[in-house]
C-alpha cells in the first residue's frame, strides 16, 4: 500500500506525461492572495517560501509572481518535500534563506518551532445543500448529538453549513480549525486535537456523540476514527456527493496495532525513523525514545531516510522493528508491505513502559507523550532481576525480559570516545553503530578513486528499465 508519505515510486515510473496543467482562473479567491500579502507585509518579511503539494504545483509560478508584485518580497517555491507535504518543510525554507513560509493545500496543522507560518488551505468547492441533505439522511433524529469535522480544504464552507443545520439540530457542534499552538491548556469540556477545537460539555461528553466528517477518505479520517474510537462516524465525500456510515472495523484496526505492540516487546534492535524535521518537539521525543529503549535493554539506531518505503528499510536487516516519528496523520503507516513492521511512538511506549497501560484511548500525536503533556507517564524505577515477573511472548511463546533496568556502562570509557582521526589532529567520535555498519561487505556505491581505469565515454542504453530501446520486443 503506497501513500503520499510512503511510496515505492512505481506510480512515477508509469505516469504518462501530458501537457502541463493550466493555472486555475480564480487565483485570488482560491489562494486568498489578500490575506497572504497582508501576512508578508505585516511581518516585514523580505524572503518567503511558498510550499505547494504536487496537485497544486501548476499554480506555483503564477502565485509567486502575484505575491512578489503585491509585497515586493522575494518568493521561493518549495516542492517535493523531504517528508509528507502536509508538514511545513522548515529545513528547505531555511536553505533558501526564507524568513517565513506560506503553506498551501492540505495540512496536518502540527505546530512549528522555527519560522512563522501561514496556512492557506485552498477553497475547494463544496455543495453545501447536498451535504446538508446527506446529513439529514444519516441523522433523521433531530435530537442527535453530532460533532461536525471537516478536511481543512472545506473549512471555508462550514459556516454556511452551520447556518442550515443548527436551526434543525439543537445538539450539533461544529469544530473550528486552529492553526498554531493555542495558548494554555484546554479548559474542561473542550477538545483540542489535530488542529481542531470544539466543546463537548453541553453534549454530555465525547463518548455520547457521533462524528460527521466532511472530506474524502484518507489518513486524516483514519486518525480521527482511531483516536475517537468510542464514537460512530459518518462522512460526506464532496467529490462524489455521497454520504455514508463509515464501516471501518475500528476494533480490527486496533487489534492490528496491538499486535504490533507485541512485536515491539519481542524486538531487540529498534530503528527510530525520523519522519519530520519541522514539527515542534521532535528532538525531545527522539531523546525520549532513546532513553526508553535504553532502559528497556534494547539497542536503537536513529535513521533519517526521507520518505520510508519497503526498499529503503529492507537495507537494515539487523533491525527487528521500526518506530516512526512523524506528524499525527503520517504516523499511522501501513507496514504490511514492509520487511519489518513500523509502529508509532505511543505503541512503543505501550511495549516498553510497564507503567503505561492500554485504556482504549489511542494517541497519534507524539507530543502527548512528552513530560508535561496530558498523557505523559513516568518510567518506573528499575526492578532487580530476582524480583522481575516472568513474561511470555504471545507470538513466539518464549520467555522475555519485561522489566526496566539500568544497563551496564558502555565498554568504551568516556575518555576514549574521542580519538585522533589523522595527522592534522582532527577529532572524530567513535560510534559503535557506525563501526558495525562499516564492517559490512557491501556498503553501497563506492568511488574507488585511482582504482578504476580511464575509458572513453560511450553512449549507453536508452529508455526505462521495463523496456530499453535496444531490447527486442517479445511478441505475445
Amino acid at each position: 500500500m503506497a501513500t503520499a508519505f510512503s511510496s515505492d515510486g512505481e506510480a512515477a515510473l508509469r505516469r504518462e506525461l501530458g501537457p502541463a496543467a493550466a493555472p486555475r482562473e480564480d487565483l485570488d479567491g482560491f489562494y486568498e492572495m489578500g490575506r497572504a500579502a497582508a501576512f508578508v507585509r505585516g511581518g516585514g518579511f523580505r524572503k518567503v517560501s511558498l510550499q505547494f503539494p504536487d496537485e497544486l504545483l501548476a499554480d506555483a509560478a503564477a502565485v509567486a509572481a502575484r505575491m512578489e508584485a503585491a509585497t515586493g518580497a522575494e518568493m521561493y517555491v518549495l516542492a517535493d518535500t523531504t517528508y509528507g507535504s502536509c508538514c511545513v518543510d522548515e529545513v528547505a525554507a531555511e536553505h533558501a534563506g526564507a524568513e517565513a513560509v506560506l503553506h498551501y493545500g492540505p495540512a496536518c496543522l502540527s505546530p512549528c518551532g522555527k519560522l512563522p507560518v501561514l496556512h492557506i488551505f485552498g477553497r475547494q468547492p463544496l455543495d453545501v445543500g447536498r451535504c446538508a441533505e446527506a446529513f439529514r439522511e444519516l441523522y433523521p433524529d433531530r435530537q442527535s448529538r453530532v460533532v461536525v469535522l471537516s478536511d481543512v480544504v472545506y473549512a471555508h464552507a462550514m459556516g454556511e453549513l452551520e447556518q442550515q443545520l443548527c436551526p434543525e439540530y439543537p445538539n450539533i457542534v461544529f469544530s473550528r480549525v486552529v492553526c498554531g499552538e493555542p495558548p494554555g491548556p484546554a479548559p474542561p469540556g473542550e477538545v483540542r486535537q489535530f488542529g481542531r477545537q470544539f466543546p463537548v460539555e453541553a453534549l454530555g461528553g465525547l463518548q455520547d456523540c457521533a462524528m460527521f466528517y466532511v472530506g474524502a477518505e484518507g489518513l486524516a479520517l483514519t486518525s480521527f476514527m482511531l483516536t475517537w474510537n468510542c464514537c460512530p462516524f459518518s462522512s460526506f465525500d464532496p467529490a462524489t456527493g455521497c454520504g455514508r456510515r463509515e464501516t471501518l472495523n475500528v476494533n480490527r484496526a486496533l487489534m492490528r496495532r496491538l499486535y504490533l505492540v507485541e512485536r515491539a516487546r519481542d524486538a531487540r534492535v529498534v530503528g527510530i525513523l525520523v519522519g519530520t524535521l519541522g514539527v515542534a518537539g521532535y528532538l525531545a521525543v527522539l531523546q525520549h525514545l532513546r532513553e526508553l529503549l535504553r532502559r528497556a535493554g534494547k539497542r536503537s539506531y536513529t535513521l533519517a531516510v526521507g520518505k520510508p518505503n519497503p526498499a529503503k528499510l529492507a537495507n537494515f536487516l539487523e533491525v527487528d522493528i521500526f518506530v516512526l516519528v512523524a506528524c499525527a496523520q503520517n504516523s499511522l503507516l501501513d507496514s504490511s508491505d514492509f520487511y519489518r513492521p513500523v509502529v508509532t511512538p505511543y505503541e512503543l511506549e505501550l511495549a516498553c513502559n510497564p507503567a503505561r497501560e492500554w485504556t482504549g484511548n489511542y494517541l497519534t500525536d507524539f507530543r502527548d507523550l512528552l513530560p508535561g503533556a496530558c498523557a505523559h507517564v513516568e518510567l518506573p524505577p528499575a526492578v532487580p532481576a530476582a524480583e522481575a515477573v516472568p513474561d511470555i511472548s504471545l507470538i513466539t511463546g518464549e520467555m522475555r525480559a519485561a522489566r526496566l533496568c539500568d544497563p551496564p556502562a558502555s565498554q568504551l570509557p568516556p575518555s576514549t570516545t574521542l580519538a585522533c582521526r589523522d595527522q592534522t589532529w582532527a577529532l572524530a567520535e567513535i560510534s559503535p553503530a557506525a563501526s558495525f555498519l562499516e564492517s559490512r561487505s557491501w556498503r553501497g556505491l563506492e568511488q574507488q578513486l585511482g582504482q578504476t581505469p580511464v575509458s572513453k565515454a560511450v553512449q549507453g542504453r536508452r529508455g526505462i528499465a521495463i523496456a530499453y530501446e535496444d531490447e527486442e520486443r517479445k511478441q505475445p
